[in-house]
């Protein structure tokens, strides 16, 4: 591309008689691709089966009829919604001469009808509407997802292996006590290190012990939880391997992750997870960091009502499930800092409402901290550091 990428518009200019455009809805075994292709009246539509191969070979041939019209074809240019394929496809296409944008999904404008008519066909038409507006550099259209590098992608898969993981563990363990409940038996802790040889010792409510399928159950599942934990140790212990291994003069995601350990109540794998889910990203400004957090508000303003409807929900639901957790340690250990004290003098009713709700608020400001603090090393206010290693 010969202009800087720009999410929400094109910023090269179009010219489509000599521009070759097309769309691609994929499902998992399946493409339809459909395109603008200049001389040729009809609206090309074709199915192939999920093959990059064939599509770029169908890519070329359009090409092909078009310059046998007359038109010098200067561009290719590609796009599909984000989905269960990722982003290998754009970047697959990107190093054969194509440009390939990734669509957000929730961006395109749809029919509000109650009943409307969805197919793949109509998809397309849909699509194709969406990606010639942003093409022509009107905002409003669509927006783009940045697409990222294989080694960025691969960053972020520690982080988000651990969560599932650790979601794993809650789920195995809460399976275990409702099993036990089942038989009076509440005081069982499966976390504890000694659980397996405890389970033989306990007794049901009636004062029996438990029955051979169940005890098997139990069994079974403190074995997968074993598991886990190992899992989850062996995550952590790799990440801080690679931070310590790492240059302490290194400009970087280590850097970046090893100075928001620093901040007082903040851990390596929340700092981790806000370093390559959010910070790695070339973010425009604070509103861009909050607005990809879905940290922002979502106004409904017709006429004289006014409204707030709550946090947009439309960025990424992991960043803003950490930082509103991370919120909370944080007017814990950082009682003394400017966001503390500002979380404290909104909240001085003590209404549990008002606590709920200025808690986001704080997460939002205390993101924007963080992402100033590894951009331009500014300290937020009153906040306590541990010392560098």
């Amino acid at each position: 591309m010969s202009q800087p990428f720009d999410a929400s518009k094109s910023l090269t200019t179009l010219e489509q008689d000599n521009t070759v455009i097309a769309v691609i809805e994929m499902s998992q075994s399946k493409w339809l691709v459909a395109a603008v292709v200049p001389g040729v009246k009809r609206q090309p539509l074709k199915k192939l089966q999920a093959d990059e191969e064939a599509l770029l070979k169908l890519l070329y041939r359009w090409r092909t009829e078009a310059s046998q019209t007359g038109r010098e074809i200067k561009r290719v240019v590609v796009a599909y919604e984000a989905g269960r394929d990722g982003f290998w496809l754009a970047r697959w296409l990107r190093t054969r001469g194509v440009e390939a944008y990734v669509i957000h999904p929730a961006s395109i404008a749809v029919s509000r009808e109650h009943r409307r008519a969805k197919t793949d066909r109509l998809d397309t038409e849909l699509l194709m509407r969406a990606f010639l507006g942003w093409l022509r550099g009107e905002k409003r259209h669509c927006s783009m997802a940045a697409v990222p590098a294989a080694e960025e992608e691969d960053a972020r898969r520690p982080n988000r292996e651990r969560e599932n993981l650790v979601t794993e563990r809650t789920r195995i363990a809460n399976q275990m006590k409702a099993i036990l409940a089942r038989f009076g038996i509440r005081s069982f802790k499966p976390t504890l290190r000694k659980a397996a040889e405890k389970l033989d010792g306990l007794r049901t409510a009636e004062g029996t012990p438990l029955l051979e399928n169940t005890r098997a159950e139990l069994s079974r599942h403190l074995a997968r939880l074993r598991v886990v934990r190992e899992q989850i140790r062996a995550i952590e212990q790799e990440r801080l391997h690679k931070l310590a291994a790492a240059p302490a003069d290194e400009k970087g995601p280590h850097a970046m992750v090893r100075l928001i350990a620093r901040v007082f109540g903040v851990g390596v794998e929340t700092a981790d997870m806000l370093v390559n889910e959010v910070f790695a990203r070339h973010l425009r400004d604070r509103k861009a960091v909050a607005r990809y957090a879905g940290l922002t508000g979502s106004p409904d303003e017709s006429g004289k009502r006014r409204r707030e409807r709550g946090l947009a929900r439309a960025g990424n639901a992991r960043v803003r499930r950490g930082m509103i957790q991370l919120a909370w340690c944080f007017i814990k250990f950082q009682k003394q800092s400017a966001l503390a004290k500002w979380f404290d003098a909104r909240t001085a009713d003590g209404r549990g409402s008002t606590r709920k709700t200025m808690i986001v608020a704080l997460a939002r400001k205390l993101l924007i901290a963080l992402w100033r603090l590894v951009m331009t090393g500014e300290v937020p206010e009153g906040v306590i550091l541990r010392p560098a290693a």
